[in-house]
C-alpha cells in the first residue's frame, strides 16, 4: 500500500514548528549565557561618567575610585598633566589615563616651572597630586588589559546610540552619557569617556 504523500501545507506547517523550536532554543541559549556586567563600570555611572558628561569631575574624585599618580607630559603644545592608574578586578583590569583641565595660565606656569626639563614623561610628586585635586577632568581613557566582549558593555551602560563604520571597526557612541567606545572583532579596545558637549562637536 503506497505511503501518503505530504501536502505542501502540511510541509510548510512541519518547517514552521522546526524553525519555532529552533528559535526558542537559541533564545533560551542565549539567555543563560547573559552578559555579565563589570561591577565597577556599573558603580561609575554615578560616580564618575554622569559627573565627567556634567564636566564637574575633580582629580580628587576620580583619585579616590582609582589611586594612581600625577604625570607631566610634554607635547609639542606645551607640557600638560595626566592622571594614571590601574583598575583591578581579578580577571577584569583596565588601564586608565585622564588628562586635566588647566587655565592658559596655568599651562604657561607649568612650562616656565619645568622648561627644559620637560623633555621625557615623568611622575610628579603625592604632594603636587594633592594639591591639584580640585581641578577637574577634561577627559578620561580606559584601555582593558585582557579582552573584554562589548555585551559586558552593553550589560553595564546600555546600547549605544550611534554605531559609525571605522577602518578598523566600529564606533559605539553613547552622546547623552559622553561614552565613545572603539570596537573590533566584538571586543572593545577604547573606552573614552568626556563631557557631552565635547562629544557632539
Amino acid at each position: 500500500m503506497p505511503m501518503p504523500t505530504l501536502r505542501s501545507s502540511h510541509l510548510l506547517l512541519f518547517v514552521g514548528v522546526a524553525v519555532l523550536f529552533f528559535s526558542l532554543a537559541m533564545w533560551m541559549n542565549q539567555a543563560a549565557r547573559e552578559a555579565e556586567p563589570l561591577p565597577w563600570l556599573v558603580d561609575w555611572k554615578a560616580k564618575v561618567i554622569e559627573p565627567l558628561s556634567d564636566e564637574r569631575l575633580t582629580l580628587g574624585e576620580l583619585a579616590g575610585l582609582a589611586p594612581g599618580e600625577l604625570w607631566l607630559q610634554p607635547i609639542s603644545e606645551g607640557p600638560r598633566l595626566a592622571y594614571r592608574a590601574e583598575i583591578d578586578q581579578g580577571d577584569d583590569a583596565w588601564r586608565l589615563e585622564a588628562q586635566l583641565k588647566l587655565s592658559e595660565s596655568e599651562l604657561e606656569s607649568l612650562a616656565k616651572a619645568f622648561g627644559e626639563e620637560a623633555s621625557t614623561e615623568q611622575p610628579l610628586s603625592a604632594q603636587l597630586l594633592e594639591q591639584m585635586g580640585a581641578h577637574q577632568i577634561a577627559s578620561l581613557n580606559l584601555v582593558p588589559m585582557g579582552e573584554v566582549q562589548v555585551d559586558r558593555l552593553i550589560a553595564s551602560v546600555g546600547p549605544p546610540r550611534l554605531r559609525l563604520r571605522t577602518a578598523e571597526g566600529e564606533a559605539w557612541v553613547y552622546p547623552q552619557q559622553g561614552i565613545s567606545v572603539h570596537v573590533v572583532d566584538g571586543k572593545a579596545q577604547l573606552v573614552l569617556l568626556m563631557p557631552r558637549e565635547a562629544l557632539k562637536r
